[in-house]
């Protein structure tokens, strides 16, 4: 291994001794078993986002779901392609069109990734993600911020200044800005605290920039869940696609309640509101951002092991 490849993983901040470093022996995956593999990952793609490729054929917006193809630049014809991931050779696929994917290696008649080439391109990206990683999930989740992040974002708006335009707000424009001014906003995350509107980012009890990312960034933030999808996603072809699935799966979920507490009116997308303003609304959005908290640092966990696998 090269020592610029060394340098680049190491976020983990530990030698790793011959007991606990991976096996460099690559598994070998026969071309029916990898190629079943293959064809069902196709088949979750292409169900978790039928109605979103219906939806674009049709050129109907969607104010929850886009956000997993507009924000997050992962298309769902990339999302389908299947990648087994670090430490998995591919038998019978040289002949094949994998063969000539990026950060991708024939070894005789099999294929599979090539970690070297690709952290040799991607080495600072991949340091940067697995310190951000590592330090979110060894940080307490910080509950409570109710969502706030999205009502900063219509604070004092003025007519043309909303971000979803085509959805009204569920309150009048002077009650919307009422729920900002009785409640702290605690917004740690920099790419939602950045869509603030300009009279709102003085209430904001934290002022995040993208410097202050590694030293901010905690568990409990739904947008910091969302984006372990963004991560996975960045990461391939290293990560495999079952990982990002499950990524892709929570950061859907979770986008859910990220508009469900906005104060945006979805009764048109039968989506109903988790109503922030009020005890009850509070009481449901810490119980599920609790449990997202949680369910995102398992995810972060198993990136951060697939990082550890390109150990030495």
């Amino acid at each position: 291994m090269t020592g610029g490849r060394a340098k680049s993983l190491a976020y983990a901040g530990r030698v790793m001794n011959a007991a606990t470093r991976p096996s460099e022996v690559p598994t070998l995956v026969d071309l029916e078993a990898w190629s079943a593999r293959e064809a069902a990952h196709q088949r979750r793609v292409d169900v978790a986002t039928a109605d979103h490729r219906s939806r674009r054929g049709q050129g109907v917006p969607h104010p929850i779901e886009d956000f997993l193809f507009s924000y997050y630049s992962t298309k769902p014809s990339q999302l389908r392609r299947w990648h087994p991931g670090v430490g998995v050779r591919l038998e019978g696929a040289a002949a094949l069109e994998r063969a000539s994917w990026k950060h991708y290696r024939v070894v005789g008649d099999a294929v599979e990734v090539d970690v070297d080439a690709f952290v040799a391109a991607r080495g600072r990206a991949v340091d940067f993600i697995g310190r951000l990683l590592a330090a979110t999930s060894a940080r307490p989740a910080r509950l409570g911020c109710f969502g706030l992040h999205e009502w900063a974002m219509v604070y004092r708006a003025r007519e043309g200044d909303v971000r979803h335009e085509q959805v009204p707000l569920r309150l009048s424009q002077n009650e919307t800005d009422e729920v900002v001014e009785r409640h702290q906003i605690t917004c740690s995350h920099f790419d939602a605290f950045r869509f603030f509107t300009p009279e709102a980012l003085s209430r904001n009890a934290i002022q995040p920039t993208r410097e202050s990312q590694l030293e901010l960034e905690q568990p409990g933030c739904l947008h910091a869940g969302m984006d372990v999808y963004k991560w996975a996603t960045k990461l391939t072809p290293i990560v495999p696609s079952d990982l990002t699935m499950d990524c892709f799966d929570l950061a859907k979920e979770i986008r859910l309640l990220d508009m469900q507490a906005s104060p945006y009116d979805l009764s048109d997308y039968g989506v109903a509101p988790v109503r922030i303003e009020t005890a009850a609304g509070k009481a449901a959005y810490l119980e599920r951002q609790r449990a997202f908290a949680e369910r995102s640092n398992v995810l972060r966990h198993r990136l951060i092991g697939v990082l550890d696998t390109c150990v030495p």
